[in-house]
């Protein structure tokens, strides 16, 4: 880290300032789970090939929901098997030392910000968590574990009788779904902390980017809100993005270049060594 980012980190940590967490697939990334936008996404249904795009939409989930949770099956294999790598870990240190001060608000649906010991109360999933499903007719508030015994699937084989039983809706019996942002949805407070979001970003002081591009509309929102109400930005990435121009397009914020797993322990070891 060079100076400026030194001196800033070590006068934010001294301070009382609030200071948020943002982060997106890259960090994730690092675990091994695939990026949402990449090959890996595509599901065949018929003779036909969907993109990610298309498969994580009311839309498909209406005409084929069984396809569609068949997708998701596997993505929630996928995320069972990764853990949380050093970036997670040291947004858990950040936590247990800014307490109040600390907000982690993630777009990533993987649970390994929970995973790593980030608190419920503190981590705002701005997009839902793939383990949780919530009733398709909205029947009922409530937002309950996804079954866990569903794993290790073949990707081509049809769901079994039990399987589509433990994935209806306990109170009315119709089709559960995954507690998930999809593509044709808006963000809300009820289920994807909107509100709590935007708050957070307009009492903001130092602003942590990591592993997103600034490709959806909360984050940039935040994002813009914390740059209009002069707190500095920094954003960590493997390459310039969005975020990263924003940040320094006025000289105040910065650009760390590299992978999460390795700045984020570097960076979060000097605020707390400054803090005390």
């Amino acid at each position: 880290m060079d100076l400026k980012i030194k001196k800033m980190l070590a006068e934010t940590a001294r301070g009382r300032g609030q200071i948020t967490v943002m982060t997106g697939a890259g960090i994730s990334a690092e675990s091994g789970i695939p990026t949402f936008r990449g090959p890996e996404g595509y599901w065949t249904v018929g003779s036909k090939a969907h993109h990610p795009q298309e498969m994580a939409t009311n839309r498909m989930f209406t005409k084929y929901p069984e396809e569609v949770w068949k997708w998701y099956l596997l993505r929630m294999d996928t995320c069972r098997r990764a853990c949380p790598n050093a970036g997670h870990l040291a947004l858990v240190e950040m936590e247990q030392c800014f307490v109040d001060r600390f907000t982690l608000i993630t777009q990533n649906v993987d649970n390994l910000h929970l995973d790593a010991g980030n608190s419920e109360n503190n981590t705002y999933q701005i997009h839902g968590n793939i383990f949780k499903m919530r009733c398709a007719r909205a029947c009922m508030p409530d937002i309950i574990p996804a079954p866990t015994d569903l794993s290790d699937r073949d990707k081509a084989r049809a769901l079994s009788g039990s399987e589509k039983v433990a994935l209806r809706c306990p109170n009315c019996g119709g089709w559960a779904r995954p507690h998930v942002l999809w593509f044709d949805e808006t963000y809300n407070e009820q289920w994807f902390r909107f509100e709590s979001a935007l708050h957070a970003a307009m009492q903001t002081d130092l602003l942590i980017i990591v592993g997103t591009s600034g490709a959806t509309n909360l984050p940039n929102q935040v994002a813009r809100v914390v740059k209009l109400r002069g707190g500095v930005i920094v954003d960590v990435n493997v390459e310039r993005n969005l975020f990263s121009e924003l940040a320094v397009s006025d000289g105040s914020g910065y650009f760390m270049q590299g992978e999460s797993g390795t700045i984020l322990p570097e960076m979060v070891d000097y605020m707390i060594s400054a803090a005390r």
